[in-house]
Parts: C-alpha cells; structure tokens; sequence
C-alpha cells in the first residue's frame, strides 16, 4: 500500500540499524524512532504499515506504548520483539490486539515475513474501510423513499408488490429502482445485494 511504512521503535542504535537494513534488504520501507515517547509524538490514527516494538525500553516501555496507542484508536499492526522472560507479557499483548511477537534471538527471515504478513494485513483493512466509506457516502445520496424501495428490492420483492407496500404507482417504484441502481452504481439487484454485503452484520441490510 502506498505509504505504508515499518515503524522500529527500539532504543539500541545498534539494534534499530540492524533491522532497518535487513528489512531495507527485502524492499520494506521503516522508520526508526529511538523512544516509544518520540514515536508517540508522531503517530497518528491515519498511519498505515506497522510497528515493530521493543517490549523493554528506558522511560515509556513498549507495552506501556500499545496501550496507549489503543486509548488514541491506532490500529497499527504492532509486532514485539521481546526477551526470554517478556514472553508471557507478549502473550498478553496479543490477547489484546497485537498482531504477534517475536522473541530474541531472532531468524532474519522469519522476522521480516511476519513484518510483511503485519503490513499486508494493515493493507487488507485499509482497503475494506475505504470501501464501506465509499459505500456510505453512496447511500447517503437516497432519498428516504429510495432507501425504503432499495431494502425492498433487497428482500426480493416484484415491482408491483413493493408498489402496493408502498401505496405508490408501479411506474414510481420503476423510477426509484433506476435511480437508486444510478446513485449506487449498480445494474442490477444481484449487484447491489452483492455489493451491500458488506454491511451483512447490520440489521438494516
């Protein structure tokens, strides 16, 4: 995804210009962030890639920063790196909402598969809220009437049964279906139902 970056938040310059150019060595584009303070002062909830994290840093440690990025509602993929002993921590982590972790020491290629596998997934999820906000802004457009007709159509219903629904002519139901498949860019009910699934979990659809 186009501006999607691996965010390495360590505070061992050693460390952190290990795994840039490793991931450099992929083609996986990063950032380095020395602190989990400095790169909490960056962030923010429209980042798109995802983060690789030490769990044990000076001052704001790496757990205390996943926390804080879930109260601010980023959704950034977050992979800890984590010592023998942090393991346990790192399990909790992912009972909570990050992606995985990976202990110390780690194999190269196993670390930057799963910086890819993070960032792939980051992409998938970006990519089906710009459909549903697409799809809202689509729905926007009807007009009260045209939803009514719309969940109708939905339902399977013939022109002439949603008319006597409705109380309104068959030609006006006619109209509205030609309007409502324009203003959703659909050209058929196939179409629109196959397009509205994705909102299969919400009791209006």
């Amino acid at each position: 995804m186009s501006g999607a970056t691996t965010h390495i938040v360590d505070d061992d310059p050693a460390v952190r210009d290990a795994l840039q150019w490793l991931l450099q060595s992929r083609g996986v584009p990063s950032n380095t962030w020395n602190s989990a303070g400095d790169f909490l002062a960056f962030v923010s909830r429209n980042l798109c890639g995802c983060l690789l994290l030490d769990v044990r840093m000076p001052g704001m440690s790496g757990i205390e920063l996943f926390d804080r990025l879930r109260v601010l509602h980023c959704r950034l993929p977050v992979i800890f790196l984590t010592g023998h002993g942090d393991v346990p921590m790192a399990v909790q982590a992912l009972k909570d909402g990050a992606f995985d972790f990976i202990e110390k020491p780690y194999d190269d290629n196993a670390l930057v598969d799963k910086v890819v596998a993070a960032m792939e997934h980051d992409a998938k999820r970006n990519t089906k809220e710009n459909s549903v906000l697409l799809l809202e802004q689509k729905l926007a457009q009807l007009t009260q009437r045209e939803q009514e007709v719309m969940q109708r159509i939905l339902a399977g219903k013939l022109n002439k049964i949603i008319a006597d629904e409705l109380g309104i002519a068959m030609r006006t139901v006619e109209v509205h279906r030609s309007r409502i498949f324009d203003k959703m860019e659909v050209r058929s009910a196939v179409e629109l139902s196959q397009m509205l699934s994705i909102f299969s979990d919400r009791p209006e659809f």
